[in-house]
């Protein structure tokens, strides 16, 4: 196991900077899970890491080593890619050994090593196979059984799973968690997936155009988005977000009534505010709520135990949570509520969040 640390690094393609200085800290042993929309620079980040592309400036360090110079091999990382890239000639014992074939070990000890990979994987009654026999999801666990074997300081997975159907998705997550707590390498994991960020995640970064927008658990993020664009990004379906400008009553809606609610850091902002409600805190109003909303529903989403209302206020579009046993019907009139604390308020011109921690 080892720490990873970036300091103020650069990535340049030609004229082009699609790294604009990064900042980061990987604890030893800590599962941190880069996100964002495609072009964000998650992948060249790992790839710089691991040493595939130069470092236009900035220092990576693996452990207490500066590795800007050493070749891939010297850094003591493996990597697993999102193509399995692992050989139909060879079983899998030979595959997941393959990563050995220059190692010092006797031949004895490499298949000692083989066999208690291939014990923790659950792959031992599959190693005289050829992949042409496993399905899908075996066949990555071959290709993290390769990397595994190698016994690295820090594992690198570059979206390993966007090959795969959603339920092999669903349990490959499964795997790789269990894995990282089984053997307690550090593992830095690349997605565009937000929903594999939030259940595979130590702590996730948020990144955006060469940026990091924000770092922290998964709780943190979801719960105190730093700006609108970790807002939005991170939960399913996306934040509820309208813009008014604040008065002393409240936020006077764009097109649309004065909410008396006013965000609770006192600091300079522009007036300009914008308001963001997840779909799962606004719900229908029972009597005595205070309603914050009322709209008609256009879409009903049934999810089984629970289920999606599109309401159209007149001037934005809302997205609400309901059960799913009863839904309410597509035409009828809602009227819409959410507890103050679920209420977050963002400065419309610089998009960073108004809220007082």
């Amino acid at each position: 196991m080892a720490s990873v640390e970036l300091k103020n690094l650069t990535k340049s393609f030609g004229k082009t900077e699609v790294l604009h200085g990064i900042d980061l800290v990987v604890k030893n042993g800590e599962f941190i899970v880069f996100v964002g929309p495609s072009g964000c620079g998650k992948s060249t980040t790992l790839r710089l890491l691991a040493g595939l592309e130069e470092a236009t400036s900035g220092d990576i360090l693996i452990g207490d080593q500066l590795v800007n110079n050493l070749e891939p091999k010297e850094r003591n990382i493996a990597m697993v890619f999102q193509n399995y890239a692992i050989y139909p000639h060879m079983s899998v014992r030979k595959n997941i050994g393959f990563g050995l074939r220059t190692s010092k070990l006797s031949k004895a000890d490499r298949e000692k090593r083989i066999d208690e990979v291939a014990e923790i994987l659950s792959m031992t009654e599959l190693l005289e196979r050829r992949p042409v026999q496993l399905s899908g999801g075996q066949r990555q666990r071959v290709a993290i059984g390769r990397a595994m074997v190698r016994d690295p300081s820090v594992f690198l997975f570059d979206e390993p799973l966007s090959n795969l159907d959603a339920q092999l998705r669903t349990q490959m997550r499964l795997e790789i968690k269990k894995l990282h707590q089984d053997v307690g390498t550090t593992i830095i994991f690349v997605t565009h997936d937000q929903v594999e960020a939030m259940t595979l995640a130590d702590r996730i970064v948020i990144m955006k155009d060469g940026h990091i927008q924000q770092v922290g658990t998964p709780s943190e993020v979801y719960q105190h988005p730093k700006n609108i664009f970790v807002a939005q990004f991170i939960g399913a379906p996306s934040m509820n977000m309208l813009t008014g400008k604040q008065v002393k009553t409240g936020v006077q809606l764009d097109g649309g009534p004065l909410l008396k609610v006013l965000p609770t850091n006192k600091t300079q902002n522009s007036g300009n505010i914008t308001i963001g409600i997840r779909p799962n805190a606004l719900t229908l109003a029972k009597d005595g709520d205070d309603v914050l909303f009322e709209g008609k529903i256009t879409i009903v989403e049934p999810l089984g135990a629970e289920a999606l209302i599109y309401v159209d206020l007149g001037y934005a579009n809302v997205i609400a949570h309901v059960p799913g046993y009863t839904p309410p019907k597509t035409g009828e009139m809602v009227k819409l509520t959410a507890p103050q604390q679920e209420i977050h308020f963002f400065d419309t011109e610089s998009g960073l969040t108004l809220r007082q921690d």
